[in-house]
């Protein structure tokens, strides 16, 4: 198993961070939850639209790291 420092070297660092991302997004959706920018809390009942941009941004965020680690390793 490789030790932590080279796991937090690119370009495994962006395979970690895509997955945190992308995990933070399915538990946005699941509780309805979501945290914007400065710290401001968004309901899914209460601004839903606010809510699914969040969400997708998070997504989004999540696949281009993910993307680019496996741009730089392939």
């Amino acid at each position: 198993m490789p030790d932590l420092h080279s796991l937090l070297r690119p370009p495994y660092i962006f395979l970690i961070l895509g997955v945190i991302s992308l995990s933070v997004g399915v538990v946005s959706a699941c509780t309805g939850v979501t945290w914007a920018r400065f710290g401001r809390v968004i309901y899914r009942a209460k601004e839903p639209n606010q809510f699914w941009e969040d969400v997708l941004a998070t997504y989004l965020i999540g696949v281009c790291f993910i993307g680019y680690f496996l741009y730089k390793v392939y």
